[in-house]
This record gives structure tokens, sequence and C-alpha cells, in this order.
């Protein structure tokens, strides 16, 4: 490159932006010790980066475990809190209340190379806008099907405006990072632009057959030879736990010693335990305790069709557990029909049905793809999956072009 020939700023600006660890601001609406995929994954990501020693500065909503003040922070890392609601029928999560002129002003005064957004909520809106009047680079995740969950809730109608509402926001931004091809060409086709798939990884240190422990099953009540069939999950309407109840019933009608596993909680739990109180219904799990009950299972069932991803498959394939799942979403993605699990025609639940019937059956069968599942799972070390999302980010720096004066060097807005 013959430097001479160009802009000195523009020649600064670009290689310092490229050589040097970059100051990001991350904005969402939930975060552990709050229990969901966004929360666990973005915790990887974003410890990810700080290892890689950039500056993170994460902006989330005050959650009931934050003590007193407005920002906490140690080298490298810092954080901005912010007021938020409870969610209905999820108390433990808070919708982020929009701080739109509190993100203008710190980010006039100490300017990041660029925001990353993880959510679309009111926060992530008024982050967007903030982001946007101050001319800084934009991410965005795209990790819940919202519009999708409509139909869940009995609100139907509002699938179209919601629909509308992720487009605008997304197609703001320099760039909508998704998990999975499939879901990029479906956001594509729903008119999203500058979508970009960065995949998501799965801890084989915790997650692992070695962790299968014959003491939590006697705690059960279950034998060693006995099938315990798993799902892990939110216990809501969104993950059709309907169509797991009747794959679990097919299975005991010819495996009477089944057990069924549901690890986790929602809205869903108390009518489960009601209507199935031979279940084993644990409540959240977290840790070398959920992967023990992953390892401790025999066969994994995950029937969600709202999904972005679903870590579960993923936590489960690691465990060394043959999973049935529809053809979508994470498993699409890394599983091959009969080698490390089974997939099955979108939303065929007689097929679901029948194919975790025959499953339950076939004990050689569930010991390959056992195997299969656990060596799949070996490709998806988060150190790769972290160095991808750094090279998103580094990307739309890079195409954002040079601050602009009057951008670099806003006034700090009135507090007013």
């Amino acid at each position: 490159m013959d430097v001479e020939a160009l802009d000195p700023d523009i020649v600064i600006e670009r290689f310092a932006r490229s050589s040097r660890p970059m100051r990001i601001n991350v904005v969402t609406e939930t975060w552990p010790p709050e229990v969901n995929g966004v929360a666990t994954t973005l915790a990887r990501m974003v410890g990810g980066l700080h290892d890689r020693g950039h500056d993170i500065r994460l902006v989330r909503p005050r959650q009931d475990v934050d003590g007193a003040g407005d920002a906490v922070g140690r080298d490298g890392f810092g954080e901005m809190l912010t007021r938020g609601l409870p969610i209905p029928r999820y108390p433990h999560l808070k919708l982020g209340i929009p701080a739109r002129r509190k993100l203008s002003r710190l980010w006039s005064v100490q300017r990041p190379d660029i925001v990353h957004i993880a959510t679309e909520g009111p926060l992530g809106w008024s982050a967007l806008r903030a982001a946007l009047h101050l001319k800084l680079p934009v991410a965005t995740d795209f990790r819940t099907n919202f519009h999708t969950y409509s139909d869940h809730y009995g609100v139907g109608w509002l699938r179209s405006p919601i629909a509308s509402y992720l487009r605008r926001f997304h197609n703001s931004a320099g760039c909508t990072l998704v998990p999975t091809e499939a879901l990029r060409g479906e956001l594509e086709a729903f008119g999203f632009r500058r979508v970009r798939v960065v995949s998501r990884g799965v801890d084989r240190l915790l997650f692992r057959p070695e962790r299968r422990s014959d003491a939590l099953r006697a705690t059960w009540g279950i034998g060693p030879a006995d099938l315990v069939v798993a799902c892990v999950g939110r216990l809501a309407p969104e993950k059709n736990l309907a169509t797991v109840e009747l794959a679990f019933d097919a299975i005991r009608s010819v495996r009477p010693d089944a057990r069924l596993l549901l690890v986790g909680d929602g809205p869903l739990r108390a009518s489960l335990q009601a209507r199935r109180p031979d279940a084993l219904i644990v409540g959240q799990r977290g840790g070398e305790d959920l992967a023990a009950h992953y390892a401790s299972a025999d066969l994994f069932l995950f029937a969600s069709l709202t999904e972005t991803f679903g870590n579960v498959t993923t936590e489960a394939m690691a465990s060394g557990l043959p999973v049935v799942a529809f053809d979508y979403a994470a498993a699409a993605q890394l599983m091959r029909h009969d080698v490390c699990g089974a997939l099955v025609p979108c939303g065929d639940t007689a097929a679901f049905v029948a194919t975790a019937r025959d499953l339950a059956l076939d004990a050689d069968r569930r010991r390959r793809m056992s195997a299969a599942a656990r060596a799949v799972s070996e490709s998806l070390g988060w150190d790769a999956v972290v160095g991808r999302f750094e090279q998103a980010l580094s990307t739309v720096i890079a195409e954002a072009g040079p601050v602009p004066a009057d951008a670099a060097f806003a006034p700090q807005l009135p507090t007013a």
C-alpha cells in the first residue's frame, strides 16, 4: 500500500481500529444470573472478547442481585445499569426502560468504537437511536423469534407488526448477526439486509458424558438399565412441550420403565406437575449440576419450532445424548439424520412421536448416536466462535469508515 497517496487522517484511523483493542459497548436486556439462551451465549461472547484484550462496557437493566449505584466495573470491563420492569409471566426477567439521553451523554464523552445491541426491547431501541445520532458503528443480534412467539400467547394479530418492527430495527444497523445459514435465508426473504452468520459454541469441558451420575439417577428412583427421556428449557407454550408429552407417552407404551425428566422453569410448570405427577420436574439447574442432569439421561427430545438456534441441542450432544429434533435451527445445522440423532420434518408431530418411540427401543442405535454426537461437538469450541464474532465487529467498524469530526467531538448533552 502507498500510504503517502492517501489522506493521512484516514490512514491513521483505519490502522488504529484494526491494530488495537476495540472499545465495545454491549447493550442487552438479559444477563446472568438470568437463565436463558441469550444471557448464557452473550456472557460467553463478552467474556471471550474481554479475554482477548478488548475494552467492554455492558449496558443492561439493574437486577435484583445488583447493589446500589449507577455503574460498576473492573479492569477493562464496566457496566452501566439502567432501570427495568419485570416481564409479565417472567417476573425474574427485566424489560429495560429507554435510556437514549443517558446513553447519548455517555457515548459523547466516552465514545466506543462500536455498539453491539443484543436485544430489541425498549433499551435496545433507545441505544440504537442514540448510536445512530452520534454516527457510531452498530451491530445487532437476532436471537429470539418474538414474531413467532405471538401465536403461542394469543396475540397472533401482532405477528406482522412485530416482524416489521424487527426488520426496521435491524436494518438500521451495520450488520445483523444470526447463528445459522437457514435463519439468514429466512430473514433475507423478509427483507432484512446485511445479515451475517456467527454460530454458537458449547463448553465441552462442562458438558460431557463422564458427568453421568448413578447416584443422581438413584435419587430419581431410576435403575441402571431404566430409560430417562430428557427435555431442557423454559416450560412455556412456545417450546411445544405438548409434542414432547405425546412422544413420551408413545415411549412409555413400549418402555414402561421410562421416566420423563424436565429441566427448567416457566409458566407451564404447575400444569405439567398436576398432569404428570410421575415426571421428574426439577426446575432450573446450572453449571456442573445441569451438566450432570444432561449426562444422566439416555435420550433427548427437543420439539421447539421457535428457536433461532437452541443451545440445549449442542449441550445435549456434547453430553453424549442422542437427540430427536425437528429439522430446524441448531439441529438442522449440526446433525445428520441417524448419525448423532434423528431429524424430523418441521411440524410433523406424528413423525416426531414415532421416531422417539423407535429410538427408545433401540439401545445399540442410541449408543452409536451418543458417540457421534460427542464427536460433532468437538468442532464447537467457544474460542473459534468468539473469533468470528470479533471479526464481524471489526468489519462493521471498517465499513463505517473514519469517525466524522462532528461526531467524534460531539459535546455532552444537557442533563435535563
